[in-house]
């Protein structure tokens, strides 16, 4: 039993997909030529290198509250190093489908934040290389994502941590005196608010679609303890989204969603959630929790009078006694091969401002990508809670997460397919259950496994 809107989105995913596949092919019939350039990102020392180029780039953004206040004001700042470089932001509502879309033509502009739809093979095709992986990671951290060979085509804005944004007031009204660490104590706690407060426990903000996907998140190194659990445990383990019996792995955090919706601990009627609305709604108390990355804070703290209130919680799953917390990369800048060479080097100019000068990554609710940042103080629960970065592929593995994940159409981190389907069916009253749900997306996941070449074996993440 396949939810309509989960379909109608892997169809759309699948879509941009193939249109970037499709790109490399059809880029010959373009007069726009990749540009090679001998500038690497470490070389380049902000307000003392280049600080005489001219450009005029092109910056396309997912950031689209923004671009006339805050991205505004870091181009005057970038200005007084580099006043002959001029930047234009553009921002798009429906970014990973139009960008996907865009990146075809090779003639986008000269900056963008790199959507997920691009695969690691092709990254070259469209991207600048930044440089060696090697030599980037001994400064920064969470380059992976875009990582190819030892090729660096993504910068990441700033990195994520995951866990839960909630109410402080809510949660004390309704008796919730310390912040659950299983999926058992956080049911528990929905329940009170439920019960001794007007608030809506948890709510999905399902409408959006894309803050679906923010479960995925916590799949892997969150609800294992083990940054190698991507790539060895989900992309190549045996029956990935099985019932471990304790709480733990990509089961315990899919069936807390299921077990609140179904509990009726979310709002009444999620098709019609409103995600602007809903930051408002938390700010003044009538929502008590939502599932969102770190960069949610600052958006619900501004959004009212109560900002005091808003804090940040890490999701409640515990291994062996401790609890982890996935830190990932937001988006990745990334500068267009097809730029001239002096608009490439202005980029990547730009763009280690953005990282290294610009305070953005704090601003946001997340951490730098530096590795010598400390945690900003919204995150200072997270004090005694273990960061979890995820592995590498290793070299020749490169793709295979993304080709089992597309091929199984689960969409895993892209589409948000499994949290969609699992709320759709939690609302239904003869919905598929979470064991009829599970076993749906074990049979996909092992049948692309094996079309991939890989013969799933049993991985056990408790023991490493």
């Amino acid at each position: 039993m396949k939810s309509k809107v989960a379909s109608k989105v892997i169809a759309v995913s699948m879509a941009a997909a193939m249109i970037v596949s499709m790109a490399g092919c059809g880029s010959s019939k373009k007069k726009v030529e990749a540009t090679k350039i001998d500038v690497t990102f470490d070389q380049i020392e902000v307000g003392k290198d280049y600080t005489d180029i001219k450009a005029d780039l092109k910056f396309l953004t997912h950031k689209t509250d923004v671009v006339d206040t805050k991205f505004k004001e870091y181009v005057e700042e970038f200005q007084k190093l580099y006043p002959n470089v001029n930047i234009e932001y553009e921002g798009i509502t429906d970014y990973a489908n139009d960008v996907t879309t865009r990146l075809s033509t090779g003639d986008w502009g000269d900056i963008c934040m790199i959507p997920t739809t691009v695969d690691k093979d092709e990254l070259s095709n469209y991207f600048t290389d930044f440089g060696s992986y090697k030599t980037l990671s001994e400064q920064y951290n969470y380059l992976d994502n875009f990582k190819y060979g030892d090729q660096t085509f993504g910068i990441p804005s700033m990195a994520n941590v995951q866990g839960i944004v909630y109410n402080k007031a809510v949660f004390e009204k309704a008796g919730v005196t310390e912040i659950p660490k299983t999926p058992d104590e956080f049911i528990a706690a929905l329940q009170k608010i439920k019960d001794n407060t007007d608030s809506i426990p948890l709510y999905t903000n399902f409408a959006a679609d894309w803050t679906m996907c923010a479960w995925d998140a916590y799949i892997d190194g969150n609800a294992t303890g083990d940054p190698a659990y991507s790539h060895e445990g989900r992309t190549k383990g045996l029956n990935p989204f099985s019932d471990n019996g304790d709480e733990t792995g990509p089961y315990a955090v899919y069936n807390t969603l299921y077990t609140a919706v179904k509990d009726g601990l979310t709002e009444e009627d999620p098709t019609t959630t409103d995600w602007e609305g809903s930051k408002g709604r938390m700010n003044n108390g009538e929502i008590g929790c939502m599932v969102l990355g770190s960069w949610a804070i600052p958006q619900i703290q501004s959004a009212g009078e109560n900002s005091d209130d808003i804090a940040y919680m890490p999701f409640p799953i515990t291994v062996n006694g401790k609890q982890y917390a996935a830190a990932g990369p937001d988006y990745c800048y990334g500068i267009n091969v097809n730029s001239s060479e002096d608009n490439q080097i202005a980029a990547m100019c730009y763009v280690k401002w953005l990282v290294e000068k610009s305070g953005y990554a704090e601003s946001e609710g997340g951490i730098s990508v530096d590795k010598d940042a400390q945690l900003p103080e919204a995150l200072s629960s997270f004090a005694d809670v273990e960061l979890i970065i995820n592995d590498p592929a290793p070299e020749g593995e490169e793709t295979l997460a993304n080709d089992i994940n597309n091929n199984s159409e689960l969409g895993v981190n892209v589409s948000g397919y499994i949290p969609k389907e699992i709320v759709e069916n939690a609302i239904t009253p003869d919905g598929l259950t979470m064991d009829e749900m599970v076993q749906e997306w074990n049979e996909k996941w092992t049948a692309a496994q094996e079309e991939a070449g890989v013969t799933p074996q049993k991985y056990d993440y408790e023991s490493k």
